[in-house]
């Protein structure tokens, strides 16, 4: 190994989101790569970024890019669904280092596992008006049938506490929203934001035997490869 290249390797990864919700991603990450050092950046002060406009996300994301630049890291990981839907071939084409988003890893994971072609998609409004999960399943399984609903609701209750597996405020929430995704009968749903794996107990109580694909562990699994 060269002196580049071992420079190289000892740089950190920068992972960004909205907020908490990228934390799942980064524990993933941190279980898939444990020698690697990893800093992070939850926009707090700015979440949700879900109901933000195009021009807004775009120019959030450069932002936290900017930060993370800032901290000398050699990657990045963009664990945010909004951001991924939205502003990520922005972010490319603006920044030379590589960029990882959530959505590619989980459609692979998706298409992959599902027995019936059925497949659900729950995320943030910005994330389903773009339709960004469904054009990729498309592109992959055009036959597969998709359901997408719009979930305002989860990134607020998480960022606010609301998502202990016993609390019945999440719950009633996860009642509502999931409804489309149960008439539909889709076997596998993907949680495509990363603050929704912290409902996990809630969403399969609510949806049971359905697979939830976890963008943090997928995008982990892009990572290491």
């Amino acid at each position: 190994m060269n002196d580049s290249t071992a420079e190289k390797r000892a740089l950190p990864i920068g992972i960004f989101d909205s907020g908490l919700g990228g934390l799942t991603a980064l524990k993933e990450i941190r279980r898939v790569l444990p020698g690697e050092d990893l800093i992070y950046f939850g926009d707090t002060g700015r979440v949700p970024y879900g109901t933000r406009s195009r021009q807004t996300i775009i120019r959030y994301a450069r932002q936290d890019v900017r930060f993370l630049l800032s901290q000398n890291i050699k990657c990045i990981v963009a664990a945010c669904g909004t951001v991924s839907a939205t502003a990520l071939e922005v972010l490319r084409e603006e920044f030379s280092l590589p960029i990882l988003g959530v959505i590619d890893p989980a459609v692979k994971k998706a298409v992959a596992v599902t027995k019936n072609g059925r497949v659900g998609v729950i995320a943030t409004p910005s994330t389903i008006h773009s339709h960004a999960y469904a054009d990729r399943i498309a592109l992959l399984a055009p036959a597969m049938q998709v359901t997408e609903c719009a979930c305002p609701l989860f990134v607020p209750l998480v960022e606010n506490g609301f998502f202990g597996a016993d609390d019945p405020v999440p719950e009633l929430v996860a009642q509502r929203y999931l409804e489309p995704i149960r008439q539909a009968g889709a076997d596998t749903l993907i949680l495509g934001c990363t603050h929704y794996p912290l409902l996990k107990e809630i969403i399969a109580r609510v949806l049971p035997g359905v697979q939830l694909i976890d963008t943090g562990v997928e995008v982990a699994h892009s990572l290491q490869a």
